[in-house]
């Protein structure tokens, strides 16, 4: 007689079946990844220089046994410590942790790395060896600035890959997930790790947002306005006004081209060109295109020109007025610091204040970025280059997410393919992955004019049309509004290069970092900032320590003091009342360019 099939036997025949059913995926999965690999290793066997860093460290250590053995000796006594810690907590004690996740670290929020002794010994025995680690390298002697900075970065992804939290048996959530869902979670992760397979390059990118919701135009750089002029680099938008006077003069935001401008427009409740508008600003954004090969030879100089300058000419059509305040976002601002300095030399006023928004302009320090940018990085970028004529936005955005790979990479791997989970709709995020493309050239003078000879700092550094630029020539009124938490911009770095123009620099510290910095709307979850003395004559610490805590968003703070420079109020403008005929609702055609579109 045959046994009836209970519940239990149904939802075991029915995983059998799923593995089953995706077990000849995994095997194509697996050929191709290695094929991959062996293909990339075989063209760029150490694309980004990681070997020659980490044989220079471990030449060091060689030659310096007394320091490892201290850091050993080091490690021995910790972990003792923590085996103690461990048989107190098996007696119902509850000492002291030997060592603790550092603030910010969110890997280990999970109870149970506290509640249970077992992975509570687990976190901090990996603690103690990632700690040990670290601390070895920032104490080597014998290297070079530039060798010990990208070892320290590599030990640090090491370290940061073998965390337990990235592993099935050692991550408390994972396992719980595995035993309330019968594995399914392990199938589901499975799928989407087959899913996010690239088999043209071996590669694996984990999706970071569902996009399924998000609509440009809709409800997502939504704000209304049109398109009022358009050239082949970029399209500027002026938006309605909500207000029945504005302010005199127009407001123009430049945003970074590495990204699209939306990241300033992403839903009513936070999006800064909404707010902007109803503060009774008419503005305008610049919406670069996502370029292809065809722009291969376009420079730096070229954003210049067919950017703010061009701008500002479209803008006095538009309104009648021949001076504007204006904004620059990350590159944008770098670029808007070039176009200052040669408006300067050029003798030309139009514009009456200028604000930049986690920009530099001094690049002597650029934190963890620097590790990508060499002479022999460059080279080897070059030469893909040559054949392709751009960068793809998710190469750069790769170099990001490693500087915060823990944010950026593995909390991703654990949620879309250890929990099963789909990633979230967040509207930051889908912006992020909506990447653009670079132009050849213009990429190459940047990495090697800013990053590498810190040119643009340079008095005559750099020449816009043969007319060599100076930022020590600007003298209007400035704001800078930076992020303590920045690591693409870091704060200092800002600060140093504000210090480069003659202008009297209203500087803003704000919290959180690059973006969430910067998306900042007034509300009870704003950050905080500081602001503080004139910048002049001090350095990053001691400006710092002088600087006082500001409650609530910098938002109005900065309105505040861009208010002295409006010019007044006149009645309110709408696109077209100029002589430019609008071509197009907002957002607009080039940003809805992406860059899958053009591959």
């Amino acid at each position: 007689m045959k046994t009836p099939a209970t519940p239990a036997t149904l939802e075991a025949e029915a995983l059998t079946q799923a593995m089953g059913g995706i077990a000849e995926e995994t095997r194509r999965f697996l050929d191709s990844y290695w094929q991959g690999q062996i293909a990339r290793t075989a063209q760029s066997p150490d694309p980004l220089g990681v070997m020659p860093a980490l044989q220079a460290l471990q030449q060091q250590w060689l030659q310096h046994p007394g320091m490892v053995a201290k850091a050993q000796a080091g490690f021995m006594q910790q972990y003792l410590e923590l085996w103690q810690s461990f048989a107190q907590r098996l007696w119902g004690l509850a000492p002291v942790p030997v060592v603790t996740p550092a603030p910010g670290d969110k890997r280990f929020k999970d109870q149970e790395w506290q509640a249970n002794p077992f992975f509570d010994f687990v976190k901090q025995s990996y603690l103690i060896a990632a700690n040990t680690l670290v601390k070895m390298v920032a104490e080597t002697p014998g290297m070079d600035d530039k060798t010990a900075r990208k070892a320290a970065f590599y030990v640090r992804q090491f370290s940061d890959a073998l965390a337990p939290t990235n592993f099935i048996a050692t991550n408390p959530e994972v396992l719980r997930t595995t035993l309330e869902s019968g594995g399914r979670n392990l199938i589901e992760g499975l799928k989407h790790l087959l899913e996010d397979f690239d088999p043209a390059t071996g590669m694996v990118k984990p999706r970071m947002v569902d996009g399924s919701g998000f609509e440009l135009g809709q409800n997502i750089a939504a704000t209304p306005g049109k398109v009022i002029y358009r050239n082949e680099m970029m399209e500027l938008l002026q938006f309605d006004p909500t207000t029945p006077t504005v302010r005199k003069r127009p407001l123009l935001i430049m945003p970074p081209w590495i990204n699209k401008f939306y990241v300033l427009d992403l839903q009513p409740k936070n999006s800064f060109i909404r707010w902007a508008v109803n503060q009774g600003h008419t503005v305008f954004v610049i919406s670069w295109t996502n370029p292809g090969q065809e722009m291969k030879d376009k420079d730096f100089e070229d954003y210049v020109f067919a950017g703010p300058l061009a701008a500002l000419d479209a803008i006095e059509k538009a309104t009648g007025e021949t001076s504007i305040n204006i904004i620059g976002y990350c590159i944008g601002g770098t670029l808007l610091g070039a176009t200052l300095a040669w408006l300067c030399a050029q003798g030309d006023t139009r514009i009456a204040s200028a604000t930049f928004f986690t920009a530099l302009l001094d690049f002597s320090d650029v934190g963890d970025l620097g590790v990508f940018i060499d002479e022999e990085q460059l080279g080897a970028l070059e030469e893909t280059l040559q054949s392709r004529g751009y960068l793809d936005g998710s190469e750069m955005a790769a170099a990001f997410n490693l500087i915060r790979a823990n944010d950026l990479i593995w909390s991703f791997v654990v949620n879309n393919y250890l929990l099963g989970r789909a990633p979230a709709a967040f509207d930051l995020l889908f912006w992020n992955s909506d990447s653009t493309r670079l132009p050849a050239r213009m990429l190459i003078t940047y990495l090697r004019k800013m990053y590498m000879e810190n040119a643009l700092r340079k008095p005559g550094g750099i020449s816009l049309r043969g007319e060599p630029v100076d930022l020590g020539c600007v003298d209007i009124p400035t704001c800078f509004v930076s992020a303590v938490e920045d690591h693409i911009a870091p704060w200092k770095s800002t600060f140093l290069g504000a210090q480069a123009l003659s202008s009297d620099v209203h500087f803003i510290l704000g919290k959180a970092g690059h973006v969430a910095g910067i998306i900042n709307p007034p509300g009870p979850k704003a950050y905080d900032h500081f602001t503080g003395p004139s910048i002049h004559g001090q350095t990053p610490e001691e400006w710092s320590a002088k600087a006082k805590l500001q409650t609530g968003s910098w938002w109005e703070a900065w309105d505040k003091w861009v208010a002295q420079y409006a010019g007044g109020e006149v009645p309110a403008r709408h696109p077209g009342n100029g002589r430019l005929t609008p071509l197009g609702d907002a957002p607009g055609t080039y940003v809805r360019i992406r860059a899958a579109d053009q591959a």
